[in-house]
């Protein structure tokens, strides 16, 4: 296949050349009728371009055209069978995933650091979680992935699982043995899911990470936004289809089903041509980004109070590999939560970065970094240190997150139950009905279903008091919480 190709980008700028006369949505028609400063700044370019599924440029519910073409390009670059466009996100794609081989009442074997969007998932599917718990970093203060003998104890007391997820790289560019894990789960007929939200980089650059697809995966959902160059909410759910324990018609099914009937194709043209680009150029693209974040550890590690993992972290079940563009910077040794830090570097000198947690901050090294960008951070970081290094109290590292609290109902039910409101701090005992995470990353604390305990509490309020965004309870202050009325727990 020609991937110098964009047949969807191509056939959205042959549309707009040709100057239609529009009686059809979006009621901007190329521009016109939107805010005038809007339109000089986002430009006509791109809203010329701001369609729907109008006929020469086919439908994402029922492709058979341009971007059936557009996908079909995308499965070959990733190494699938197929590949799906998604307009709404990798959660989106992660949804999709879980509701494809999961019914009411299935099990699915998952990590219990996974992104919100697949508990969203079970509780849409009715399905009952079987959480395996990650290994943590006693050193860093952040958790890694399952390990192949954790996930075989889960196989052998739940083998009836429908399928198994598993996290490719974590947020923090941490690996286990993907492929060990894939064939445990095969030899058990049951398919492997994979939540590859930060690995779009890894497939084109034998230095990093083993994919997905060319571990055998049997789905990965993959945003090519984070890393990858496209536009924000477009992502990628890749297909493996021979293992033949997915229906890709199915899957299309469901995908649809979560997908707007008003999708937008300037996200559809940025994934069709951000796919161009890493199958043309993804391995120098990953190289230099490797580059550069070789050399930003490197700087960050002779900074006082500040480590940056890499490889030296290997050689365990839950470490087998690492993605050496993900920058943890480890702030601790300098009297300071990464939350202090993330702020700092924001009001000081008008740098963002991925996330803060109680002892890190995480920095993502893309093919959008220059040496400029990474030497501005590096300065920054100097004076950080500076500033702080042995002039205040080293924060104890306290790995201690709470046990993995009892389900006493599938999240689904305990979703839909009658709730009543109670304090927070005295919930201790109650079955949570709600959420409570942090985000970013978008872990949750407490699911739907969920005993409540002390430790959990604590847990929540030490990361409140310290400000780091806890979210999801629908009182935003955390003062209260929705618990079930009354239930009969789950057997």
């Amino acid at each position: 296949m020609n991937q110098h190709r964009t047949p969807l980008f191509s056939a959205l700028k042959k549309h707009a050349a040709g100057n239609p006369v529009q009686f059809h949505i979006p009621g901007h028609k190329k521009g016109q009728g939107t805010d005038a400063e809007f339109r000089e700044f986002i430009g006509d370019n791109a809203l010329s371009i701001d369609l729907i599924n109008i006929a020469p440029l086919d439908d994402l519910h029922q492709p058979k055209g341009v971007i059936e073409e557009a996908q079909k390009l995308a499965a070959k670059a990733f190494g699938a069978d197929y590949t799906y466009f998604s307009v709404q996100g990798t959660s989106s794609a992660i949804m999709t995933m879980i509701l494809s081989v999961c019914s009411p009442g299935d099990k699915i074997i998952v990590p219990r650091n996974i992104h919100k969007s697949v508990m969203s998932a079970i509780i849409f599917s009715g399905a009952k979680p079987v959480f395996v718990s990650p290994v943590q970093d006693e050193n860093l203060g952040i958790d890694h992935g399952i390990t192949t003998s954790a996930l075989e104890r889960a196989l052998k007391r739940h083998s009836d699982a429908k399928a198994v997820l598993v996290i490719n790289p974590t947020y923090f560019g941490v690996c286990a043995d993907l492929r060990s894990i894939v064939n445990l789960a095969h030899s058990h007929g049951i398919p492997v899911l994979v939540d590859e939200a930060h690995g779009v980089l890894i497939h084109f650059h034998e230095d990093l990470p083993t994919s997905a697809m060319q571990a055998g995966a049997d789905m990965a959902a993959t945003s090519v936004h984070k890393l990858g160059g496209s536009m924000t909410q477009s992502s990628v759910l890749n297909l493996n289809a021979k293992t033949g324990l997915i229906n890709p018609q199915r899957v299309q099914t469901i995908l649809s089903m979560l997908t707007t009937t008003s999708t937008s194709y300037i996200l559809l043209a940025s994934l069709d041509t951000s796919r161009r680009n890493l199958a043309l150029n993804g391995h120098e693209i990953a190289a230099e980004a490797i580059r550069l974040s070789n050399y930003a550890r490197d700087a960050v590690n002779s900074i006082e109070g500040l480590y940056s993992f890499g490889k030296e972290i290997l050689g365990t079940e839950a470490t087998f590999d690492h993605d050496p563009t993900k920058l943890n910077i480890h702030v601790r040794h300098l009297g300071i939560t990464g939350y202090e830090a993330e702020n700092w570097l924001r009001d000081k000198y008008n740098i963002e970065v991925e996330l803060s947690d109680m002892y890190n901050i995480l920095c993502l090294i893309t093919p959008g970094d220059t040496q400029e960008s990474v030497d501005k951070l590096i300065a920054a970081l100097r004076v950080l240190s500076a500033i702080h290094y042995s002039k205040g109290e080293i924060y104890e590292l306290k790995v201690q997150v709470p046990e993995i609290p009892q389900l006493a109902l599938i999240p689904r039910d305990a979703f839909y139950a009658d709730t009543q409101l109670v304090p927070f701090r005295e919930s201790a005992g109650y079955i949570i009905a709600e959420f409570i995470y942090v985000y970013p990353p978008g872990i949750p604390i407490l699911l739907p279903g969920e005993v409540i305990t002390q430790d959990n509490i604590d847990y929540i309020i030490d990361h409140v008091e310290i400000g780091l965004p806890v979210k999801g309870p629908e009182d935003r202050t955390i003062t209260n919480v929705k618990v079930v009325v009354e239930a009969e727990p789950i057997s």
